[in-house]
């Protein structure tokens, strides 16, 4: 496995978000699929542990893993406007790009994620990003009205 503690991702307005990948030994040369994770919660510290366990074994089935902080959270530039903005999930958008683009990537990506990754996940899909081939949403919902902890 090849780990990339911190990457760039430059988006169209100049902001930069910051990225942890974790590769399979041969992406260089056998390009994989990839996973996305796209959190507020500094890929650094906040959700270093739970990422040490779970990307390493994607990368040993083949699979890149990438955790990205959104804007104005842990490395990343900018700041945050709200939860589940459309710059949010439009930034999510231009990632999806960038990582399908990457030599390492085969083209296909999906996108994963627990409450706040499964939420934007949903919304992502629905803008229909051509690279997102996949999504596993867990503890979320379509209905953030009535199921959303945030609004009750």
């Amino acid at each position: 496995m090849i780990e990339i503690e911190n990457t760039w991702i430059a988006l169209a307005d100049g902001r930069r978000l910051a990225a942890r990948i974790w590769l399979p030994d041969d992406a260089e040369v056998v390009p994989a699929p990839a996973v996305l994770e796209y959190l507020p919660y500094r890929k650094r510290d906040g959700t270093a542990p739970r990422d040490e366990s779970t990307y390493p074994h994607y990368a040993a089935a083949g699979i890149a893993g990438v955790r990205v902080d959104i804007s104005g959270h842990g490395e990343s530039d900018g700041d945050f406007d709200d939860e589940y903005s459309p710059r949010e999930l439009s930034d999510c958008v231009e990632v999806i790009q960038w990582v399908a683009q990457q030599s390492w990537c085969n083209g296909n990506v999906g996108m994963m994620g627990i409450s706040w990754g499964g939420f934007n996940s949903l919304q992502v899909a629905a803008m229909k990003p051509e690279p997102l081939k996949a999504v596993i949403a867990i503890g979320t919902t379509v209905d953030r009205y009535n199921d959303d902890i945030h609004y009750k």
